[in-house]
């Protein structure tokens, strides 16, 4: 059997004043215990050791203190994976600064502008450091309500706070505004802190159970009539299995009111994709999908190209494109019974230089763009449908595609490197063809390249990372060349005089023939 996935679903209940009154005390009730076992933990104490106590001490029943014993360790186990990442991140940060600080010296820049680039440099190396040092020692920080909102207050007007007690005010609320309500398998609803309740016309009613230090308003407190636009038949199948399931609630506090979330594992769909017929290559790129469809040999079948624009859209939005694109690519891959491969992209690298990057345009794409959201969209979906999917190296797959694919199947250059890459992971041969001639530029023009030095003990992938340097040097210098001809041409028709005597005759026809 197929591992379980986890599926969230998310919905605004209705809430009287009364009821949003005894939440939020609640949630800030939570929040003091949350931060103070988390500085319990990150100190060294072992949970177990301390769960007595804080039952004693703050009158919380247990499963409400394995609640925040799962936030807290979720929340460190998290930090300390993030870390060696951050870590890399910071070295190409420094890496990019000092190419750029070296450029700018040698062009004798601004004395103002390389000292900010020192000062930035000084800055990431001691954040280097930190970083480094708590990973050694293995120190966890963490700042509950963001660093954002605690930095605000040393510029309150800027950030839209009239006083710091309004700022306290506000930083406090961001620093209790959720509530988590863990589930258990052996537990009524799946939950017995917070019990769903099914009503006649398919809705939910919630029990939660509030915390003896806050009896003032009573042991439970009821959420009526909950229901969900996106995930309602799942939850309700969930609530009828005669086999409980283990179903975690969670409240969030935002600008517009309480944000409710429901958590729990679904067994994936029986698996229809079957590789014996072919694959699909799916290239992803910044505004759009590129799919291409092969049978069992590596040939193409179809192409297809799905475009989104993330460009200047709000996260919600972004997420709602990426959704209905990918919805396509695992449709499409449902429909023929074949599985979808794509690249495993680490685009980290390559933000870590936007910064010191002169092209804004590249930058602003790059930084809209959201590989890992549309990687996340694609295992998601293809869990629930039953396609299966596979990443393979990227390596090369763009100048492959480019060079083997695209002029002899008439493809683009996205889906001629979607087809490399559901070659690649058919195991297809990858060689360098005989003649490099004809490579599309990606502007309706080409390039023609000389062929490389071959070497029989060397991987394939040697021969085209010499393919490629050479290509991009050629590109370089033809897209150069074109541009210059174009401002040319277009100088030389700006320059053309035309006659400017009424009656006289044009060049290219004759008198007689004027007069006949």
């Amino acid at each position: 059997m197929k591992r379980a996935y986890t599926r969230t679903f998310e919905t605004r209940p209705s809430l009287d004043p009364s009821a949003d009154e005894v939440l939020q005390e609640c949630a800030a009730f939570f929040a003091h215990i949350r931060h103070r076992l988390f500085a319990d933990i990150a100190s060294g104490k072992r949970p177990s050791d301390l769960k007595n106590h804080y039952l004693a001490h703050y009158s919380i029943t247990a499963r409400q203190f394995n609640a925040l014993r799962v936030q807290i360790e979720g929340k460190i186990t998290s930090i300390k994976k993030l870390r060696p990442t951050l870590i890399a991140e910071k070295q190409e940060r420094i890496t990019s600064l000092t190419k750029k600080l070296k450029t700018l010296t040698k062009k004798k820049a601004s004395p103002q502008l390389i000292h900010q680039k020192k000062r930035r440099l000084k800055t990431l190396e001691h954040q280097l450091h930190q970083l480094r040092e708590d990973h050694k020692k293995g120190t966890v920080r963490c700042c509950f309500g963001t660093k954002k909102r605690f930095r605000a207050q040393f510029d309150l007007k800027a950030n839209g706070h009239s006083s710091h007690a309004e700022w306290k005010k506000d930083w406090r609320k961001s620093r209790s505004s959720e509530i988590f309500f863990l589930g258990s398998k052996d537990e009524t609803s799946g939950n017995q802190t917070c019990t769903a309740t099914l009503n006649s016309n398919q809705t939910l009613n919630l029990r939660i159970r509030l915390p003896n230090a806050l009896k003032k308003y009573g042991k439970y407190l009821l959420i009526p009539n909950v229901t969900f636009k996106y995930g309602k038949e799942e939850i309700l199948s969930l609530l009828n299995n005669p086999q409980p399931q283990a179903l975690s609630w969670r409240l969030l506090h935002d600008k517009k009111g309480w944000r409710l979330f429901a958590t729990f594992d679904i067994q994936p769909a029986p698996c229809t994709s079957q590789q014996s017929i072919g694959v699909i290559g799916l290239d992803i790129n910044a505004n759009h999908l590129a799919l291409v469809e092969t049978d069992f040999q590596g040939n193409p079948l179809s192409k297809q190209v799905i475009y989104f624009n993330l460009y200047g859209k709000s996260s919600d939005q972004s997420r709602a494109l990426i959704g209905d694109a990918t919805a396509s690519a695992i449709s499409y891959a449902e429909q023929v019974h074949k599985p979808l491969i794509f690249e495993d992209l680490d685009f980290k690298k390559k933000k870590a230089h936007l910064r010191e990057k002169n092209d804004p345009c590249h930058s602003r794409k790059l930084s809209s763009f959201a590989y890992s959201s549309i990687t996340a969209h694609l295992k998601s979906r293809s869990l629930k449908k039953g396609v299966f999917i596979s990443q393979v190296n990227p390596v090369y797959t763009s100048i492959i595609g480019r060079v083997k694919f695209a002029k002899c199947y008439g493809l683009s250059i996205h889906q001629a490197a979607a087809l490399t890459i559901g070659r690649r992971y058919l195991n297809f041969s990858e060689r360098v063809p005989s003649s490099l001639r004809e490579i599309p530029d990606g502007k309706d023009g080409h390039v023609t390249l000389s062929l490389p030095v071959r070497k029989d003990d060397g991987h394939v992938w040697l021969v085209w990372r010499q393919v490629s340097q050479k290509f991009q040097t050629a590109l370089v210098a033809h897209l150069r060349t074109a541009r210059s001809r174009s401002k040319s041409l277009s100088k030389r028709a700006s320059e053309t005089k035309f006659p400017e005597v009424v009656g006289e005759s044009p060049a290219r026809e004759s008198s007689g023939a004027l007069l006949t």
